[in-house]
């Protein structure tokens, strides 16, 4: 009988087998990245149901079971699980495959969807954020079952579909889907690197209202030189209401708004102050003249633990070349506010909603519609699965992480706390500086080549974790 291989024998075929796979898994995540998956734009609601059908296909691909592209009426939902170690804990994995929009399309050096490799970089939409770190996981399991032939623990998949467009329906389906998505662990991977690109894991996340605040006048624009000085102005009106919305020290004038808001301890400022981010070199990676915020924070506790109010979009009356002298008879704002623990998003959304209402001028129609929420989330750093993260974090790139708390949202984190229970480790491993959300998004293939390597090691960890 052969003896059975230990650690080190796994970690020699596993790393065998992802150098002689590295260009055909670099060609399936090319193939990944070219569905313009776009939750957000009706228009690509067929790329979506592909993106879908293609993750489906990979995942069985990979020897992972029960392989489901899931109604959620919505965008679907892909399931998928590997349940063969009964002594050994269960593993919830997250996961996105749809994408922002791509706009503005000419700052892109390239067209977003037809990746390429500059360097060490993979460029396209959702490179990183989140199809890069989804493909990862499945080139894990995919390696893993081919030269292990099991995994060393249970593992579920549930990739979504609407993370970019404030995952409307998944709520509802992770409800009905309970029983069969019962867990010891939630991972999600749609985090990142710390400044310099240091191996790190996010312990928390804010929360998220999004808005849309409208201001009509008349039924048709009205010109200015017969109107003008006679009735409001709908685009004046609502620069009227956006500047009441913030004070110049930074501060959201929102009655109530940081009612629920907890302090930050001094052995959370301590330890922020002590992380390695150079300010300086922050300002000039962003090239512009200054930073700014609420006045009384460092920037890393602005950007990561205080709630925001900021202006997505703004548009209203003429746009083209040269000029139409008109009052435009509507205009309007996308407005997001980022919360942080303890503020519910939809208490928030009904206290801007009155403001708006109390400092509106007259002369006008102005609503405010709630477009979307995601509740802030926080997970403990001692939780014996932040630290099996974290060692396989050290082992694979060389030193232990960081423990940073950022600015962005992952609605499904509070799900899965609020609906099924699980303590959720936030395991990514993007570049600080990916430019997700904007033109010229890509991912560091050495942090994609690695994510695999810490992914399995991250599993071998866990086979340990109190149940």
């Amino acid at each position: 009988m052969s003896p059975t291989p230990d650690a080190s024998d796994h970690d020699a075929a596993l790393e065998a087998h992802l150098d002689a796979t590295r260009d055909a898994r670099l060609a399936s995540y090319m193939d990944f990245l070219r569905i313009p998956s776009i939750s957000a734009l009706p228009d690509h609601a067929p790329d979506c149901r592909r993106a879908a059908e293609w993750l489906a296909e990979s995942l069985t691909a990979a020897g992972l079971e029960h392989v489901e592209v899931a109604e959620t009426g919505g965008h679907p939902v892909v399931y998928a699980d590997w349940l063969h170690a009964p002594d050994a804990p269960t593993v919830l994995v997250y996961g996105h495959y749809d994408v922002q929009p791509v706009d503005p399309l000419e700052l892109w050096t390239s067209p977003p969807f037809e990746p390429v490799v500059v360097g060490d970089r993979m460029l396209a939409r959702g490179a990183a954020d989140d199809k890069g770190q989804v493909h990862a996981h499945v080139m894990t399991a995919a390696a893993l079952l081919t030269t292990r032939g099991s995994l060393p623990i249970n593992v579920k998949y549930v990739f979504e579909g609407e993370e970019e467009s404030s995952s409307v329906h998944l709520d509802g389906w992770l409800t009905a889907e309970r029983e069969r998505l019962a867990a010891d662990v939630a991972i999600i991977s749609d985090t990142g690197f710390f400044e310099g690109n240091v191996p790190a894991i996010t312990l928390s996340l804010r929360g998220l209202m999004y808005a849309q605040i409208d201001v009509v006048g008349t039924a048709v624009d009205l010109h200015s030189g017969g109107y003008g000085g006679a009735v409001q102005n709908p685009a004046n009106a609502l620069a009227q209401v956006i500047a009441a919305l913030k004070g110049p020290d930074g501060r959201i004038r929102i009655p109530g708004f940081y009612d629920d808001v907890i302090a930050l301890s001094d052995a959370d400022r301590a330890a922020m102050a002590a992380l390695p981010f150079d300010e300086d070199e922050y300002l000039r990676n962003l090239d512009l003249p200054a930073l700014v915020g609420e006045v009384g924070y460092s920037t890393l506790e602005r950007r990561g633990t205080r709630p925001t109010l900021d202006v997505n979009g703004l548009w209203g009356g003429f746009q083209g070349d040269g000029s139409k002298t008109i009052i435009p008879a509507h205009a309007h704002a996308k407005v997001s506010c980022r919360l942080v623990a303890a503020q519910d998003p939809d208490r928030i959304f009904e206290a801007l909603r009155a403001y708006v209402e109390e400092i509106a001028p007259p002369g006008v129609t102005t609503t405010v519609r709630l477009l979307g929420t995601g509740r802030p989330s926080l997970t403990p750093m001692d939780h014996p699965a932040t630290q099996a993260a974290a060692r396989a974090l050290e082992a694979t790139f060389g030193r232990a992480p960081v423990y940073i708390r950022e600015g962005g949202s992952i609605p499904v984190c509070a799900s899965f706390d609020s609906l099924l229970g699980l303590p959720v480790v936030l395991l990514g491993f993007v570049q600080p500086d990916d430019n997700a959300h904007a033109p010229n998004e890509w991912m560091d293939l050495r942090n994609y080549e690695a994510s695999i390597r810490a992914i399995a090691r991250t599993w071998d960890e866990l086979v340990d974790l109190p149940r």
